[in-house]
């Protein structure tokens, strides 16, 4: 008996230092948990929305866009400037033969990236594909929205059927037809695409768009565009410098003759721009 009075007196002294969490405590933490459960049922379905109306892996894929270089396209009333944040991860990497940004599709329109490179491809010779027999079928270049277009029917079968996950990357094309002159298009990895005056992608693009709303003219021309694009990076990229070893910059102009170019410049031409418009300072020589 001792030691039952005993037991009994342990138990009452210690339920008095217990914590006593009110009800409607513990009706919150329950609620708060099958709410993670439920959510993390959408997470790895791409077919299914959440009761938000959300898709959790199409988000996820533009999220991973964030991570990757910046890139810039300004419509002008001469041609489109692509300009585009290139990713140095190693001093050994040879910058001048490789590219990660501005890719060509046809003679009439190029696009810049930013996001999954592997993922870039596929959707780049796929859209290459669909060119070249669109000219082969009609004898004439594939309108460029038309391209655009079923380019991100593509995308967007694949947020549409199960056992397949998002392309996880965003383009911005740059091209010219005869049916609406210059053009600018914006896509994402859900298929959605738009058709914008300037636009970008990739990392900080909420304070390059921000920067490019307020300067933007209608008017504007090739040369000050491309001014304006390496102004918003010089503003927006998180590297201390901006130089030619860090940039891409390409051009979708119409020749004198009347024929679409593609242009990119080359690096001593960047480091020039980036003197004349006052981003970089002019290097000096030291004897």
């Amino acid at each position: 008996m001792p030691k039952k009075d005993n037991w009994q007196a342990v138990m009452e002294r210690e339920s008095k230092k217990m914590i006593v969490i009110p009800q409607w405590e513990v009706v919150k933490r329950l609620w708060v948990q099958s709410v993670i459960k439920m959510s993390r049922r959408y997470d790895s379905r791409t077919t299914i929305f959440s009761p938000e109306g959300r898709l959790y892996q199409v988000e996820y894929a533009m999220e991973a866009i964030g991570n990757a270089g910046t890139a810039i396209g300004i419509l002008s009333k001469d041609g489109v400037v692509l300009v585009g944040e290139k990713k140095v991860t190693s001093k050994l990497l040879q910058t001048s033969t490789s590219t990660e940004k501005m890719y060509k599709i046809d003679d009439h329109v190029a696009c810049a990236v930013a996001g999954i490179m592997s993922d870039a491809n596929i959707l780049i010779n796929t859209a290459r594909v669909q060119a070249q027999r669109y000219t082969y079928a009609y004898q004439e270049p594939m309108p460029v929205e038309q391209l655009v277009q079923s380019l991100c029917d593509t995308k967007q079968g694949y947020t549409q059927f199960g056992g397949l996950r998002p392309f996880g990357v965003s383009f911005l094309f740059a091209g010219w037809d005869k049916n609406f002159g210059f053009q600018l298009y914006m896509s994402d990895p859900s298929g959605n695409y738009g058709g914008w005056k300037a636009g970008a992608i990739g990392a900080n693009n909420q304070a390059a768009q921000s920067i490019l709303k307020q300067d933007y003219k209608d008017d504007i021309t090739r040369e000050e565009a491309v001014q304006l694009a390496l102004k918003v990076l010089s503003k927006t990229m998180d590297s201390t410098s901006l130089t030619s070893e860090k940039l891409e910059l390409a051009e979708v102009l119409l020749s004198p003759s009347g024929k679409v170019k593609y242009e990119v410049c080359s690096p001593e031409s960047l480091t020039n721009l980036l003197v004349k418009f006052g981003v970089t300072q002019p290097a000096t020589e030291t004897a």
